[in-house]
């Protein structure tokens, strides 16, 4: 069976930002584009779509919320399937049961307070934390337009067991469907180390600098852990890899700046009904300057 991406929306700006990625992604991997529309509420909680349907703000529907994110996706990418539906229950649930059947769940990042460029929704969290599938979540913009790679790369977080791992996969993939270059990172730390000195403008100036040889045995033995987790990597895809001093969390965020995708795995527990994320992935989840793809890893 073929799966769908899986769009979650709710007439936002940035729900209809994701919609156009999610067409993009769909057109790429030649797959099958689903909006969901799930929510309690009798109407529309937002005046945005209101506006442009020129209806009173109590009549928009959820019909009218998949009617008009169906038109976008479509006028977008003419030849995508698309199909929507609407959920009568809260998000984080119907798109966690969504995610059981998905090729990957693409969310808008939307706050839910005044300081939304820094806080991600509750939402986009909670399906980060718990889906069955990659999640990608649209950090890096706030706007209601989806805008094409122009950084040319995807950065991937290489975590503690690389082998084997659906995020380096999913990376992969993705990389070799955008024709730009995989930059692989994996953090390493001195035992005693501290933040004292280590700012994070000092991970974007690193970041800027090309790829050195290692100088310290436990670089080596990240940079060793970079070569086992792309040994199965395309050989006509070029892959920088980089062990970077410091905190996960930090390098990453610092690559987020020159990426048009991030990459980072999180572990799910079977039996654990908690969110399944790691510091690194909860961190540049709120904080990465570019879209966020979360992928399980099964432990």
């Amino acid at each position: 069976m073929d799966l769908p991406i899986v769009v979650g929306i709710d007439g936002s700006e940035p729900s209809l930002r994701a919609v156009d990625w999610a067409a993009d992604e769909a057109a790429l991997r030649k797959a099958s584009l689903r909006l969901v529309y799930a929510s309690l509420w009798d109407r529309y909680e937002g005046a945005l779509l209101a506006q442009e349907l020129g209806k009173p703000l109590e009549e928009v529907m959820a019909q009218d919320v998949v009617g008009t994110a169906r038109q976008r996706a479509q006028h977008r990418r003419p030849g995508v399937q698309v199909t929507t539906d609407v959920l009568p229950e809260e998000p984080e649930h119907g798109l966690v049961r969504e995610s059981r059947t998905a090729l990957a769940v693409i969310l808008g990042c939307r706050g839910r307070s005044g300081i939304a460029e820094a806080l991600l929704g509750s939402v986009s969290l909670t399906v980060a934390g718990r889906a069955h599938c990659p999640v990608i979540v649209l950090r890096g913009g706030h706007d209601d337009r989806a805008r094409s790679g122009t950084r040319g790369c995807v950065v991937l977080g290489v975590g503690g067991k690389p082998a084997g791992s659906a995020a380096v996969r999913f990376a992969t993939e993705e990389a070799v469907l955008r024709g730009v270059c995989l930059e692989a990172v994996r953090a390493w730390r001195r035992p005693a180390y501290t933040t004292a000195g280590h700012r994070p403008a000092d991970f974007v100036q690193e970041w800027a600098q090309p790829a050195r040889e290692p100088r310290h045995p436990l670089q080596q033995v990240a940079a060793e852990a970079l070569e086992e987790a792309l040994r199965d990597a395309p050989a006509d895809l070029e892959v920088h890899r980089r062990p970077v001093e410091g905190r996960a969390r930090d390098a990453l965020l610092a690559a987020s700046h020159e990426a048009d995708l991030l990459v980072v795995g999180a572990r799910r527990r079977p039996g654990h009904f908690g969110l399944q994320l790691g510091r690194a992935a909860h961190g540049v989840l709120h904080h990465a300057a570019c879209p966020v793809a979360v992928v399980p890893e099964p432990s």
